[in-house]
This record gives structure tokens, C-alpha cells and sequence, in this order.
């Protein structure tokens, strides 16, 4: 089947998503051109306005439509535990965790993963603004959630070593956790339990 033109190159963008194929793509794009035409405004009108104001967190790295996010905010206002922070890949994880509702603590996202097959070193992710933001901590504790592939296990152990003697509880989520899952994709009851029988391994 030959899809018309405009239809065809729809598919073709839907296809970009994660996780998105031929037929997937296919049924979205049939399902958006039976939509009324504010409904398709109103979804290109979002999808515009995701891309022109959400950015970086200036304190956590974790997506925001304000220099600061929501969580950081709290922290600056006492409600929530500066001191606490919870290391992750990626603001999935940090969108998880908010879900999850029983974390108290700040986020800190590191935008990648280790690998040195990838090109992909400590420089080229968010490791360095993490150890500044320990320094300005009373007795800080470093939550490591990494999912537990090759990346994420080198990523663990070199956080580990660049905190070693320096005051620092670190610990990592319970090895409850299924080999290489997302953090964002475990259900509720199955996160709250590995963050709170998380292993100390400092």
C-alpha cells in the first residue's frame, strides 16, 4: 500500500518515537487525521510549546518550564530534604519516582550513562555539577538509581570512587529490580520497595 504523501511523511515522524513501528505509527497517524481540527491544534500547540519552554533544571538537570523545577524549589523552601539526592539516568526516572509520591528528597539527573564503547565519558555527562552540589550539603546522602546494565554499573562505581573520603552516605536501589529494566517503567510498589531496603555501599 502506498500511503498518500502528507500521511506518508506523519508516519515517517511518528516512527521517530521510542518504541513506535510501522503499525503503531500507522494507527497514530489515522487517529490524529480523524480528529477535529482544535483537537490537532490544541496537539501541535503542545507539542511547540514542550519544545520552547521546557529545559534544564539549573540545579538538578531534570526537565522544567522554570530555570528551577518544582523539586529544587522545595528544597530551597525546606520542604523537602536537600541533603537527600538520588542520582539517575534521565527525568523519566525523576517523573517515575514523583509518582511513586514517598520520596522526600532532590533529584540530581545525569543525562547519559558511561560508555566507553559510545565515546561517552564522565565529561560528557552531568557528574561534575553533582559533587559541587555535595560539597554545599550537611551530611549528604547519594542514592545511585542506575538500571543495571554494563553503562550503569560503571557509572555506579565511578560516582562511588570520585565520593569516596568525603563524607558521604551512598547508597543503591535493592537488587529487587529486574537486570537492565528502565527505572520508568517499574510499577509503584516495586519502586518504593528497592528505595527503601536501597544497599548502603559506601
Amino acid at each position: 500500500m502506498i500511503y498518500p504523501n502528507s500521511l506518508e511523511k506523519l508516519i515517517v515522524n511518528l516512527k521517530k518515537l521510542p518504541g513506535v513501528g510501522e503499525k503503531s505509527a500507522e494507527r497514530m497517524a489515522l487517529s490524529i487525521i480523524e480528529m477535529d481540527n482544535e483537537d490537532v491544534e490544541n496537539l501541535s500547540d503542545a507539542l511547540k510549546k514542550c519544545k520552547e519552554n521546557l529545559r534544564k533544571c539549573i540545579t538538578c538537570g531534570s526537565l522544567s518550564d522554570k530555570d528551577e523545577c518544582e523539586v529544587c524549589l522545595a528544597a530551597k523552601n525546606n520542604s523537602r530534604n536537600r541533603n537527600l539526592i538520588c542520582v539517575l539516568e534521565d527525568s523519566k526516572s525523576v517523573f517515575a519516582f514523583e509518582k511513586a509520591g514517598k520520596y522526600d528528597g532532590t533529584y540530581h539527573v545525569l543525562g547519559g550513562l558511561i560508555s566507553l564503547s559510545d565515546g561517552i565519558g564522565p565529561d560528557d555527562i552531568n557528574i561534575s555539577h553533582l559533587l559541587k552540589r555535595i560539597e554545599q550539603l550537611d551530611n549528604p546522602e547519594v542514592i545511585i538509581a542506575l538500571k543495571s546494565t554494563i553503562e550503569g554499573e560503571t557509572t555506579t562505581l565511578y560516582i562511588k570512587k570520585m565520593l569516596e573520603n568525603k563524607g558521604v552516605k551512598i547508597s543503591r536501589l535493592s537488587y529487587g529490580i529486574p537486570m537492565g529494566v528502565e527505572i520508568d517503567y517499574l510499577d509503584e510498589l516495586t519502586l518504593l520497595n528497592a528505595l527503601k531496603d536501597r544497599k548502603d555501599i559506601s
